[in-house]
């Protein structure tokens, strides 16, 4: 594509006062959130790009694939960073052809933008390094999906919930790590992850979803626990991202909190939308802040109108702290063997 060299040209010749004027800066807050006047903004954003690649804005955008875009989440990160093409060349990644199709019409991606892999195939590994080359990071966003499976647990008179589309130990575990492998075989050099909170109790109901009488199955947080893990032992930079429980409403509209170790887990509100999690995964590859750093994230109420966060700011209430990997359990070898016998005898 063109040089961003030319396209500041072309931004500045659109946004810059042709006589000088008085100006009066955004405050850093209204900067974070990109909620501020399109000149401003646009002059903002190379600003930005300049500062991230070393001072040099001559330099192409930040190539980054963004994989699971055709889910909800990854998919709000996915067209975040095609409305900054100055910033972002996102690549989308969906599990199928129909998914791949699906998300080319709601985001407007060009065709090359998107493609296909079954991050939990076999071969996934070598097809997603091919596909990772050029970029400089990659965003997780796949994730075992829970969904009612028929009939009614007897013992809590609620609808049974499992994963029809894949088992936590195959979506969350093996392909988070064939992921990360492929990221370090293309040399790609920040990783981010958007997890969930409440890996620290083994005990979460969450674990329970789509567990058998055999014991195979579930223990969702677990497997999502032993991927983290794997990329914080891998070398790679990473940020990971634990967010609550996750919301189809508006972003923007929310004093955004974050926490270490399932802290607030007892807060008086423990979700956020989707939207801002996004938000937060985005601008974690812009900050020196997120690199290497596991958090929780969650929100205040809808304030009902915008609110301006300083994303460059957002971590410093926990003060360079990160998720305690000792808490929690995260499966042994052991278990693995017993989890894939379980899996086999269930089928």
């Amino acid at each position: 594509g063109s040089s961003l060299g030319s396209r500041a040209v072309a931004a500045w010749g659109a946004v810059g006062p042709r006589e000088p004027a008085p100006f009066a800066p955004p405050s850093p807050a209204a900067w974070g959130a990109g909620r501020m006047p399109p000149r401003l903004l646009a002059a903002r954003r190379l600003t930005l790009l300049a500062a991230v690649l070393g001072g040099s804005a001559a330099a192409e955008p930040m190539k980054v694939m963004v994989t699971g875009a055709g889910g909800q989440t990854a998919g709000h990160v996915f067209r975040k960073m095609l409305a900054q093409p100055e910033l972002f060349s996102p690549v989308g990644v969906a599990r199928t052809e129909d998914s791949r199709e699906a998300l080319l019409k709601a985001s407007g991606a060009a065709p090359e933008q998107v493609v296909v892999s079954d991050i939990t195939s076999g071969q996934a590994v070598a097809g997603l390094a091919a596909l990772l080359a050029g970029c400089s990071a990659l965003v997780i966003g796949t994730s075992a999906k829970v969904k009612p499976t028929g009939g009614v647990n007897p013992e809590t008179g609620r609808p049974n919930m499992g994963f029809p589309d894949g088992q936590p130990y195959h979506v969350d575990w093996l392909g988070q790590r064939h992921q990360i492998d492929a990221a370090k075989e293309a040399g790609v050099s920040h990783v981010v992850i958007c997890s969930s909170m409440g890996g620290t109790d083994p005990a979460n109901m969450l674990n329970n979803f789509g567990r058998s009488p055999n014991g195979g199955g579930g223990n969702i947080l677990k497997w999502k626990r032993k991927a983290e893990k794997y990329l914080m032992d891998s070398g790679l930079t990473y940020t990971i991202v634990h967010p609550g429980g996750l919301l189809n409403e508006p972003g923007g509209q929310r004093t955004l909190r974050v926490g270490v170790d399932d802290s607030i887990l007892g807060a008086e509100t423990r979700s956020i939308p989707r939207e801002d999690v996004a938000e937060v995964l985005l601008q974690s590859l812009l900050h020196e802040d997120y690199k290497n750093r596991s958090f929780d994230l969650a929100s205040d109420p809808d304030s009902g109108a915008p609110v301006d966060t300083d994303f460059a700011q957002l971590l410093a209430p926990i003060a360079g702290s990160s998720c305690d990997y000792g808490l929690g359990e995260i499966p042994d070898e052991a278990a693995e063997e017993a989890e894939v016998a379980a899996l086999r005898a269930a089928l």
